[in-house]
């Protein structure tokens, strides 16, 4: 299924009082003059990349900056989710759908000035399974080899039909690499996209220069500065006094208002598969108790959450699973807000009143919704002991890579990530076989049995609390009035910001 998002422009969204006050103290002087030049872009994100290595840190950071930028893959994903050609410029399936076909784009150079063949793509994928601790390597698992009848033909050949094979090939475990770029990673990139990496500035800003070897159209714009603010007020100070051009995924939606009732910016509302999941450690006590889970489940109003920490935008999902995905169903309903029956199931688990340490990462949207549900959970029982924690670096390693935690929330931005839950080691300490075989089974089915197999899926997760999927989350972007071409909806993990121009 294709997602049919739509990005829309927004005009007068309402804004708090507090929110106009403070920033109209800081418009002053605001235009549209470029923040670095006419062919220069600025724009404002939030997650910062702690190295440049996305095969082996993981987040969505570093794909953000780098997939469809820097690194290109053989397919991608276009602004409605469909897989669209990119460095392959077509391909075919054998009757048998195990054995793919790539024809490769015979134009298409590294930055470094050497071609890119079939052996890149053998090198890259082959990597993928030796090489990679991050981004989900294991789907890769399933390629038995990768030949080279000839420069620009590569085949694939699969160990069992994968419904989700090429679509995960659009994310970055099928970005493309040349053995002379991956010695230091973690500094250097070397792709075949349309910018390279000029500078950055760990912790602050990322800079992108137009490549001139690129094999496609030149981007409008020659420099592409990516700047980095923890704070979402920061950044609509940094638009508003004109340090930036645009800002991708305001942290803050009750700062909208002072945009879109101004005609210099043009405020764009967008779709994500970012889920922002309250994660509950399965693997260690109280959660390791399903009653806990679930008490947890009933006693936190999502509703509210999204609220409270999203200014309402966002939509209500229910499981690990955007409706823009075949399998979607409304499962909202699964878990009402009843306050009472959490305390009834913390009863019965004997845990009356546990006490749990909530991880939390120093994002915006992550620190307002930990507060409304630490709010909640402590009304029916709970005591809740707030840990910060710093984001990226402090959480991918406590969190998510040693699972040193009971309870953390975060957005989970990779599409179809449903399948984590298949993997017993992920960080949700959820194990269970008959999810995994499901999951396993659906892959190699038809289509049919594909979208009914992930279905499953998803209701026992959601049967089982699994997590506490909050709200999927929204885009919310800003630019100058005079920017086009910035995604309106995020489809996958990268920020496709080869065709923004100004005027």
């Amino acid at each position: 299924m294709t997602p049919r998002w739509t990005g829309r422009l927004l005009r007068g969204v309402a804004a708090s009082t507090v929110a106009v006050a403070v920033l109209a103290s800081c418009s002053a002087g605001a235009g549209l003059s470029s923040a670095g030049g006419p062919d220069t872009f600025t724009v404002a994100l939030t997650a910062k990349p702690d190295n440049l290595d996305f095969t082996r840190t993981a987040g969505a950071a570093i794909p953000q900056a780098l997939l469809d930028n820097v690194y290109e893959g053989l397919v991608r994903l276009d602004d409605h989710g469909a897989i669209v050609p990119l460095l392959a410029s077509s391909w075919t399936v054998s009757p048998d759908r195990t054995v793919y076909e790539f024809a490769l784009r015979e134009d298409a150079t590294f930055s470094d000035g050497e071609a890119f063949t079939s052996e890149d793509v053998k090198f890259s994928l082959d990597r993928v399974k030796t090489e990679w601790t991050a981004n989900s390597p294991a789907l890769m698992a399933v390629v038995d080899r990768v030949e080279t009848p000839s420069p620009h033909l590569a085949r694939v050949i699969l160990r069992a039909p994968s419904n989700a094979w090429l679509f995960n090939m659009t994310g970055p475990v099928g970005a493309m690499f040349t053995p002379r770029g991956v010695t230091q990673l973690a500094t250097t990139a070397i792709g075949t996209g349309p910018f390279t990496v000029a500078r950055w500035n760990p912790g602050s800003e990322l800079v992108l220069a137009a490549n001139p070897r690129y094999w496609g159209a030149q981007p409008a714009m020659k420099t592409v500065r990516l700047k980095y603010f923890a704070d979402a007020t920061a950044q609509a100070n940094a638009m508003l006094s004109g340090g930036v051009d645009a800002i991708y995924g305001l942290g803050a939606p009750q700062l909208l208002g002072q945009f879109g009732a101004d005609p210099r910016f043009r405020v764009i509302e967008g779709g994500t598969n970012g889920e922002v999941t309250l994660s509950m450690n399965g693997a260690v006590a109280p959660f390791d108790d399903i009653r806990v889970r679930r008490a947890v489940m009933y006693a936190v109003d999502r509703k509210a959450v999204r609220d409270t920490a999203y200014a309402g935008y966002g939509e209500l999902i229910g499981s690990m699973v955007p409706p823009t995905d075949p399998w979607y169903e409304d499962l909202t309903g699964v878990y009402p807000f009843d306050p009472q029956r959490a305390r009834e199931l913390l009863a019965e688990a004997g845990t009356p009143n546990p006490v749990v340490r909530f991880d939390v990462p120093n994002l915006p949207y992550a620190t307002a919704a930990a507060q409304v549900v630490s709010s909640q959970l402590q009304q029916v029982g709970f005591t809740v002991k707030t840990n910060p924690v710093e984001f990226p670096a402090v959480w991918l390693d406590s969190v998510f890579g040693r699972h040193a935690y009971q309870m953390s929330v975060i957005q989970h931005s990779e599409p179809r990530d449903i399948v984590t839950f298949g993997n017993p080691d992920y960080y949700w300490g959820y194990r269970n076989p008959e999810v995994s075989r499901l999951i396993a089974e659906a892959d190699a089915a038809d289509e049919a049995g594909y979208v009914e197999n992930m279905r499953t899926v998803a209701r026992t997760i959601t049967d089982e609390a699994a997590a506490d999927w909050l709200f999927l989350f929204p885009l919310l972007a800003v630019t100058d009035a005079d920017i086009s071409g910035l995604p309106a909806n995020a489809t996958s993990l990268a920020l496709d910001l080869s065709r923004v121009r100004r005027g």
